[in-house]
């Protein structure tokens, strides 16, 4: 059956020593407690093999924010996954909105991406999600169902059941905006109906899909409960472990 997760995303933020401080903090966090999901973070690329070095018992999974869909080559500043599976990462991010906005990245970019990952045993996070013009215009349904259909839909169903995907309205990260529970509901849901309609209920029911959008500790347990929620991408609240183990809490009993 699908995992629950939460993941974080550091972004570009934390110098070196902070982010070993705060991968100490997390490790201690769960050394400490139990914890009813998966957690995973996504450091800058820079801190990937220090993060492996803490997490070195697999305590946390250890995800790239961002791949190469090309092998090797002459592509300044990429990623390879080859360069992920020596460092011994877990997965990688594909197509954030924010590079989707900021890098012009399209689904069949995040399709060759995913192909890559997972030709190389990792798993993709893979982001979709609406602007808000599109949520207003009633549309979003329509922009979740290109997207999700061109990014994901040449997998076969065992690849597919190894992707988790990332529902993240745009209009809701870093702007203090949340989808309300209903409303993730209806999308994850929506998401899931289409992986059923292409690859059987049984399949659908594998893959783990989470909320993108502005979670805090005061709407995770909220956001979690909801039945197609099966945790978060965690933005701005994964830098302060006090307000990521709430988070990571919310989906405790």
């Amino acid at each position: 059956m699908r995992k629950n997760i939460v993941a974080g995303n550091w972004k570009m933020n934390k110098t070196y020593a902070e982010a070993k401080e705060l991968m100490a903090q997390l490790l201690e966090y769960k050394k400490n407690n139990t914890t009813n999901c998966e957690v995973y973070i996504a450091p800058p690329a820079l801190y990937l093999t220090a993060a492996k070095e803490v997490f070195k018992n697999g305590e946390v999974g250890v995800f790239s924010q961002d791949v190469s869909e090309y092998a090797s080559g002459a592509y300044t500043g990429e990623i390879s996954v080859d360069m992920l599976v020596s460092v011994d990462a877990d997965g990688s991010l594909v197509s954030h909105s924010e590079r989707r906005t900021f890098h012009g990245e399209t689904d069949s970019h995040a399709n060759r991406k995913v192909k890559a990952l997972l030709d190389k045993g990792l798993t993709p996070i893979y982001c979709n999600g609406e602007k808000l013009e599109e949520r207003k215009s009633g549309k979003y349904l329509e922009v979740i169902k290109n997207q999700t259909e061109t990014a994901l839909f040449t997998l076969s169903a065992e690849e597919i059941k190894k992707v988790v995907i990332a529902y993240e309205p745009v209009w809701a990260i870093g702007t203090g905006e949340t989808a309300t529970a209903a409303q993730a509901q209806e999308v994850h849901a929506y998401i899931r109906s289409l992986i059923a309609d292409k690859y059987g209920k049984e399949v659908a029911d594998e893959v783990s899909i989470l909320y993108g959008g502005s979670v805090k500790p005061d709407n995770a347990k909220e956001i979690f409960s909801q039945p197609d929620v099966d945790g978060g991408l965690i933005g701005g609240a994964a830098l302060k472990i006090e307000d990521f183990s709430k988070i990571i809490e919310g989906f405790n009993a």
